[in-house]
């Protein structure tokens, strides 16, 4: 994807094309704005007004289905979809979710033969808890509430899990950063010229301001989150269907209500789909999103995982690395040559 060209000026160009790749915390101004919006001022009213309407809404729909686990759950799946609202507007995160986004589905042909190779061994060891009565017997018998809390607690704990351990993933780049890692990063950008410049003035020390903290740390966290969050997301919900079909294929209504203690005539059909019985809906929607924790894991801790889903990404980390070090030093050397 090209920046938009901003004759004459390498740093306008270069805020141009942080912003088309993903970067907005990379670009001062932006920087400076969503700072701003976390300040306590902004964020508390509107955090005490978000909870005060999640809180009547989750009380009334608990009372209104009888299930008070659905009270939490809305609660917090509000309290996402706030953040997110958020975080798009105010914290200046859009391109960061939109590059990361087509950066994903932009690459389905690489991501297509690497489920093909993950989903069939994740398959092979979830098939054995989908035809264990016990499963079952836990999955079928929550309720609604209880299930839609289920799935939040996975996902929240995959989020974590990724939070934690890609923060490693971005200092393992910029501790690699040289003079030849500077150069190769910032061909074919705005930067290009500047880079081979200040690599060749003796006073000049690019590779110094390569260390990446703060906001710009975490807007290649959010992009690798992201990246890694659809990802997992598109093989869970391949494991979802994959039950579905295989469920209603092999597995009669009266194997389902043997193992959960019901009639055949109790076990309900889920609307449209005569083969499909609510409890197997609830069962592959458990063990989608437990499959989605255990890719979650697995593809971080697991060399060969990691390589297969972090290899491509982690090469445009280190171009957003080595381009944003040249982009500083420029920055620095203009203002105290300004000064």
């Amino acid at each position: 994807m090209g920046a938009p060209a901003v004759a004459g000026d390498p740093l306008a160009a270069t805020d141009a094309w942080f912003l088309t790749h993903g970067l907005s915390y990379f670009v001062p101004e932006q920087r400076r704005g969503a700072r701003e919006a976390l300040r306590g001022r902004r964020t508390v009213p509107l955090a005490l007004l978000l909870g005060a309407v999640a809180a009547g809404l989750g009380a009334a729909l608990a009372w209104l289905t009888g299930q008070p686990s659905v009270a939490p759950a809305l609660m917090i799946s509000a309290g996402m979809v706030a953040v997110l609202g958020y975080a798009l507007t105010a914290l200046r995160a859009r391109p960061i979710l939109r590059w990361a986004l087509a950066r994903t589905f932009g690459s389905l042909r690489t991501l297509l033969p690497m489920m093909s190779r993950a989903l069939p061994l994740l398959l092979l060891f979830v098939t054995f808890l989908f035809i264990n009565a016990e499963v079952w017997q836990v999955a079928a018998d929550l309720s609604t509430g209880t299930l839609w809390l289920t799935v939040l607690l996975f996902a929240l704990l995959a989020t974590g899990f990724l939070l934690v351990r890609l923060p490693e993933e971005v200092d393992r780049v910029d501790d690699a950063v040289d003079d030849d890692f500077l150069l190769r990063a910032s061909t074919g950008t705005p930067l290009a010229d500047a880079a081979r410049d200040l690599v060749a003035d003796p006073d000049a020390d690019p590779a110094a301001y390569a260390e990446v903290r703060g906001f710009e740390r975490w807007n290649l966290i959010l992009v690798l989150v992201v990246i890694q969050g659809v990802q997992v997301a598109l093989m869970a919900a391949g494991v979802f269907a994959f039950f579905l079909v295989f469920g209603g294929l092999v597995m009669g209504i009266e194997v389902q209500a043997s193992w959960i203690g019901l009639e055949p005539g109790e076990v309900d059909a889920a609307p449209l789909l005569d083969r499909v019985s609510v409890p197997l809906l609830q069962v592959s929607t458990f063990l989608a999103a437990f499959s989605a924790l255990y890719l979650t894991v697995s593809t971080v801790t697991d060399e060969t995982y990691r390589e297969q889903f972090f290899g491509s990404v982690m090469r445009e980390m280190e171009r957003a690395v080595g381009v944003r070090a040249v982009y500083r030093a420029l920055r620095e050397r203009d203002a105290a040559l300004g000064g």
